[in-house]
C-alpha cells in the first residue's frame, strides 16, 4: 500500500448566516436604506418589463428581479471611491452603486422626497436601456453596457466573464495608489467556468489585489442548470484552488449578505488580497424579458412559486416590521414615492401617437453621431512638435534595433512614473525574451510586472488599468498569435470600450508584439497581426521600420489616448541603423507615411522589414519605383495624402506584405485604393503576399510560405512588363 497524506488548503471557506445581533448591528437606518434601494430597483425593473412588452425595448432586457436585495446589501458597505463592474444582468449593480452616490447620507425615505439627482439617475438609466441620446452613454450601451464613472461604475458587460479582467486592472490601480479602495466585480454561476474568470482569480491572488468576486448563483446559465455545468455546484469552492477566502450566503437574506460583505471588506481594505462572495439568488424571469422561465420548460411553476415567496424584499420587510423599525403604512408611503419618481421618467420619454405609447422621436440619437468616439480626436497631441529624421538636430549613431527599443523604454520610465510594463518573462533573461525591457527591472522592479502564462487576464488587467486612467500600461505579447488567446479582451473589450460607452472612457494602452516569420517558430508563433487588428477601428497600429522611427512612433503611441499596437519583427532586432545617441524625446506623427525612395514607374506600399527588401529589389533591377513606408496601418491613420500623391504620379500600385494570404492586411488597403483612386489606375492594384498556409517549422517549407527578395523582384518585373517598359 502506498503511503498517503491528506492535503489541505490554508484558505478560509465558510457559509455565513446573520443572527439577530448582526441585524441589530446593521441598525434601523441602514436596513431601511437597503429596503428602499431594493424597492427602487424592483419598481424600475417592473416598469422596464412593461416597456418591453409594449415593444419599446430594442434588444435583450436582462432584468435583475429577485436578485436586487442581495446586490444592494453587498454594495451598501462600499465607498463612493470604490469601483464596481458587472455582467449583462447589471441593472441592479448599476443602480445600487449609483443610488449610494446620489442619495444624501441624511436622506429619510419615510419623509423625504427624491431630488433632481435621483430623478436624473432614473431617467438617464431608463434612457440608456432604451437606446436614447440622454442615456449615460448616449444610448450606445443599452441594457448590457451601463457605465457612469462618476458613481464608480466602470461598465457592465455583455460578454460572460468579460468584465472580470477589467475589474482586475481597476484593483491593480487601486492597490498601487495605496488608498485602501476596493473593487467589486459581479458575475453569474455561468461565468465560473470560463478562462477569463479563472485566470483573474489567479492573478488577483498572486498580486494580492483588493478585489471582491461577487458570484450571483441564480441556478441557471440561461436554461442550463448548475448540475449540467459542474460537478461542484458550490461556485465559491473555486477559491480553494487559488488561495482566495470565500463565503457562501443565502441571497434572499440581505442581512446575511451585508454581514458577509463587511467581513470581506475588512480583509480587502487591510491589504490581504481578494475575496469570493457567492450569493444564492433566484432569477424571477427568463434570461431576458418578462416571461417566466417555466414557460420555456427548463424549470417548473412550483419551483418558481416556492423561490419567489422567499423573495428578499418580502424577507427584509418582515424583519423591519418585526423589529418595529418601520410600519406597513410607512412601507406603502415609500413604495408610492418610488412609483411616482419612476413614472416621471416614463412620462419624459413616452408620447401618445394615435392612442399608442411611443418613444418621443426627439430623444433618439442622431445617426450622424454613429461613428463618434470610435477613437481619440488626437487633441492630446496639441502643441506636440514632430521631428522626422531629416529634421533631427541631436547626435546619431549606429545601434541595434532592439537596443534602441530598450533605451527608449528606460527614458520613458525616467520621464513618467505612470508607465509600467507587463508580460511574460519581462523581468528576467536580461530584458525579456529579446532584450526589449533591458534596464527596467533593475531600476523599477515594481513597474516591471511579470505574469504567468495568462494572456486573457494580464491583457484584460492592462485594459482595466488604462480605462481608470491613473497608470499607463505597456503590454508585451510575446508573439502576436497569443493575441488569439486574449481575443475577447483585445477586441470585445479594449477595442470597443470608448465607442460602446459613448466616448466617456479613454484607453491609453500600448501593446508590443513581434513577427517571427523566418525564425523557424512555425504556424503558431509566426503571425503578422496587422490584418487582424485592422478589423477593429478602436485600435491604432504602428509599424516602425528603422530605429529612429521606432523612438518617435513609440513616443506618440505612449502619448495617445487610444490603444496602440506596436508591431516589431525579429528580423530587424539585430539589424543596426542610425538612432539617437541620447536624445529620445521626440515624436513622429501617427498617420504620417514616409517616402523612402522616390520614383516614377509604380508605387510600392509596405512596412517593417519589407521596406529594405523593396529598396534592394529596385536597385537590383534598376527600376525607378517609389517606395512608401506606411508606418501607420489602422484605417483611420492611413496617410492618403502621401499615398494618393504617389498613385496620381505613377498610376500603378503594389501592396507588399511578407506574410500569408489568409490573414493578410493588404486586402483592406487594396480595396480602399481601388475605391479612392480608380480613375488614376492604369492597372488593378497588384498584391504581393505569401502562401495560403502559415509558415511551418521546416526551413524549406517556411521559406516557401513567405515573401522574400526573390518574390519581390518577380512581382516588380511583372509590373514593369504590365506597363510595357523596363527600367
Amino acid at each position: 500500500m502506498p503511503k498517503t497524506e491528506k492535503l489541505l488548503t490554508n484558505v478560509e471557506w465558510l457559509k455565513i448566516e446573520a443572527d439577530s445581533k448582526d441585524i441589530n448591528k446593521i441598525g434601523a437606518k441602514e436596513s431601511i436604506k437597503i429596503f428602499t434601494q431594493t424597492q427602487i430597483i424592483r419598481t424600475f425593473e417592473e416598469e422596464m418589463i412593461k416597456l418591453d412588452k409594449l415593444g419599446l425595448v430594442h434588444g435583450p432586457l436582462h432584468t435583475s428581479v429577485g436578485q436586487e436585495g442581495a446586490m444592494v446589501a453587498a454594495l451598501s458597505v462600499m465607498r463612493d471611491s470604490d469601483i464596481a463592474n458587472g455582467s449583462h444582468r447589471g441593472h441592479h449593480l448599476f443602480l445600487g452603486k449609483s443610488l449610494n452616490y446620489v442619495l444624501p447620507d441624511d436622506f429619510d425615505p419615510k419623509n423625504d422626497d427624491y431630488d433632481v439627482n435621483m430623478d436624473e439617475l432614473i431617467y438617464k438609466t431608463m434612457s440608456e436601456i432604451l437606446g436614447l441620446s440622454d442615456g449615460f452613454s448616449g444610448g450606445r450601451g443599452g441594457s448590457m453596457h451601463l457605465r457612469w464613472e462618476e458613481s464608480g461604475v466602470i461598465g457592465t458587460n455583455a460578454i460572460v466573464g468579460g468584465g472580470v479582467p477589467t475589474a482586475l486592472g481597476a484593483a491593480w490601480s487601486k492597490k498601487r495608489s495605496g488608498n485602501q479602495d476596493i473593487v467589486f466585480t459581479s458575475f453569474g454561476d455561468g461565468s465560473c467556468h470560463i478562462g477569463n474568470v479563472l485566470e483573474s482569480f489567479n492573478l488577483a491572488s498572486l498580486y494580492e489585489l483588493p478585489l471582491c468576486f461577487y458570484i450571483e448563483n441564480n441556478g441557471y446559465a440561461v436554461s442550463t442548470t448548475l448540475e449540467e455545468q459542474s460537478k461542484d455546484i458550490r461556485m465559491s469552492s473555486r477559491g480553494q484552488g487559488f488561495s482566495i477566502p470565500a463565503y457562501k450566503v443565502d441571497g434572499q437574506d440581505p442581512f446575511s449578505v451585508r454581514t458577509a460583505m463587511e467581513m470581506a471588506e475588512k480583509h480587502m481594505r487591510a491589504g490581504k488580497g481578494p475575496f469570493i462572495l457567492e450569493v444564492d439568488v433566484y432569477r424571477h424571469f427568463h434570461h431576458s424579458g418578462g416571461i417566466k422561465g417555466s414557460a420555456f420548460g427548463y424549470r417548473s411553476k412550483d419551483e418558481e412559486k416556492k423561490e419567489t415567496e422567499r423573495d428578499a424584499l418580502n424577507f427584509i420587510q418582515k424583519i423591519l416590521i418585526e423589529k418595529s423599525w418601520i410600519t406597513q403604512n410607512e412601507i406603502d408611503v415609500i413604495k408610492n414615492r418610488i412609483e411616482v419618481m419612476v413614472q416621471k421618467s416614463v412620462k419624459r420619454i413616452l408620447i401618445k401617437d394615435n392612442d399608442k405609447n411611443i418613444i418621443n422621436p426627439v430623444l433618439w440619437p442622431s445617426t450622424t453621431t454613429r461613428d463618434d468616439g470610435l477613437r481619440s480626436d488626437k487633441s492630446e497631441f496639441e502643441g506636440v512638435k514632430y521631428t522626422e529624421f531629416n529634421d533631427f538636430n541631436g547626435g546619431l549613431e549606429n545601434k541595434r534595433f532592439v537596443d534602441v527599443i530598450a533605451q527608449n523604454m528606460v527614458r520613458r520610465f525616467e520621464d513618467d512614473d505612470r508607465y509600467f510594463v507587463i508580460g511574460e518573462d519581462v523581468h528576467k533573461l536580461k530584458g525579456g525574451t529579446n532584450g526589449a525591457t533591458k534596464g527596467i527591472p533593475e531600476r523599477w522592479p515594481d513597474r516591471c510586472v511579470p505574469t504567468p502564462i495568462a494572456e486573457h487576464a494580464f491583457v484584460g488587467l492592462s485594459g482595466g488599468v488604462a480605462m481608470l486612467g491613473e497608470y499607463r500600461p505597456i503590454v508585451e505579447l510575446m508573439y502576436p498569435d497569443f493575441g488569439l488567446v486574449a481575443a475577447d479582451q483585445l477586441f470585445n473589450q479594449i477595442a470597443k470600450a470608448r465607442h460602446m460607452f459613448g466616448n466617456t472612457v479613454k484607453v491609453p494602452l500600448v501593446l508590443r508584439t513581434k513577427i517571427a516569420i523566418g525564425s523557424g517558430y512555425g504556424s503558431q508563433h509566426s503571425m503578422d497581426p496587422a490584418g487582424l487588428f485592422a478589423m477593429w477601428p478602436g485600435w491604432r497600429i504602428v509599424v516602425p521600420s528603422t530605429p529612429y522611427d521606432y523612438v518617435g512612433l513609440m513616443n506618440s503611441a505612449l502619448k495617445c489616448e487610444d490603444p496602440v499596437l506596436v508591431i516589431e519583427t525579429v528580423e530587424l532586432y539585430s539589424k543596426t541603423g542610425l538612432a539617437p545617441t541620447d536624445n529620445f524625446d521626440y515624436f513622429i506623427e501617427l498617420g504620417k507615411a514616409k517616402v523612402v525612395r522616390e520614383g516614377q514607374k509604380f508605387t510600392v506600399l509596405t512596412y517593417l522589414n519589407m521596406i529594405s527588401l523593396a529598396e534592394k529589389a529596385c536597385e537590383n533591377l534598376g527600376i525607378d519605383a517609389e517606395v512608401i513606408d506606411l508606418r501607420s496601418l489602422d484605417r483611420a491613420s492611413l496617410d492618403w495624402d502621401t499615398i494618393g500623391e504617389s498613385i496620381k504620379k505613377t498610376n500603378h500600385v503594389i501592396v507588399l506584405e511578407q506574410g500569408s494570404l489568409t490573414n493578410s492586411y493588404g486586402a483592406m488597403l487594396s480595396d480602399e485604393i481601388q475605391k479612392r483612386y480608380f480613375d488614376y489606375l492604369d492597372h488593378p492594384v497588384k498584391r504581393v503576399y505569401g502562401g495560403e498556409s502559415s509558415p511551418n517549422v521546416s526551413k524549406v517549407l517556411e521559406r516557401s510560405a513567405y515573401v522574400g527578395l526573390e518574390e519581390i523582384e518577380k512581382a516588380f518585373t511583372e509590373s514593369m512588363n504590365d506597363k510595357g517598359i523596363r527600367g
